[in-house]
């Protein structure tokens, strides 16, 4: 993040982006994630997690908890805490639900002047915005982002620090259908974890298991299906709902080899 930090003023670059990493150390893989990136382990069709998505929704207390502490860092534009909705001028004085960095749950607070200020957090799902802004809370770059039509930074919010998983391959017997998925959100936003398996074990039953193209074929499917068919109505996925419109990224890693299957 430094480097990039750096090389931003003699190379002339801007912009920043997510980071999913994954390194085989000694028997284990190591899976770091800064971002809406993810990371899944199919291991005999069973489902393992090995990241998680950085969201402002999921990352909404260590934002809020900033912001407390640093509070020029809002510009006086916006509020640390958060409303289940924009509050309006005529709500000053009545009771709304609200929630600090100290909150799991809701709590009730009288609405004040200050309230009245845009959310740090705002929106649900993937309408969740930061600053209104961005929808990521970690990643690289960024340095020059800013809130629309202002002077607030938004760097000082975003992490450049992932959140390392570890998964120990010495522990189980790894066939070659046990793969390792990557993949940025274009896929996650329109495919679920159980859907990706599916394509997996679909694909992978198809090929022999000494061929190595399988996995590439695997990848190339799953991007595929997540993009959809283009109609007069866009992209389209095979139940008709929007593909996504985002980069799809997808890398398939074998845990196991042809030798490992009994």
């Amino acid at each position: 993040d430094e480097q990039i930090e750096q090389e931003r003023a003699s190379q002339h670059l801007a912009g920043g982006c997510c980071a999913l990493a994954a390194i085989y150390l000694m028997g284990k893989f190591y899976v770091a994630n800064a971002g809406d990136s993810r990371a899944i382990i199919i291991r005999n069709g069973e489902i393992i997690p090995m990241s998680r998505e950085f969201t402002p929704e999921t990352e909404r207390q260590r934002l809020q908890f900033l912001a407390l502490l640093r509070p020029e860092l809002l510009g006086k534009e916006f509020t640390h805490l958060e409303f289940p909705r924009r509050i309006q001028p005529k709500e000053l004085g009545k009771k709304m639900l609200y929630r600090d960095q100290n909150m799991n749950g809701w709590a009730y607070k009288k609405i004040e002047e200050d309230d009245l200020k845009f959310p740090l957090v705002y929106g649900e799902g993937k309408k969740a915005r930061m600053m209104a802004t961005i929808g990521v809370t970690r990643g690289l770059g960024d340095h020059d982002l800013k809130v629309f039509s202002s002077n607030i930074h938004i760097k000082p919010f975003l992490s450049c620090f992932p959140e390392v998983r570890v998964y120990d391959l010495t522990q189980y017997e790894h066939c070659p259908d046990d793969v390792l998925v990557l993949g940025t959100d274009g896929l996650w936003d329109v495919t679920n974890d159980k859907e990706v398996a599916g394509v997996v074990m679909e694909v992978l039953t198809s090929y022999e298991p000494n061929d190595p193209c399988r996995y590439t074929m695997v990848a190339q499917e799953l991007v595929v299906r997540s993009r959809g068919v283009l109609k007069e109505r866009g992209w389209r996925l095979a139940n008709d709902k929007l593909g996504s419109g985002d980069d799809i990224s997808v890398f398939v890693i074998p845990l196991g080899g042809p030798g490992n299957y009994t």
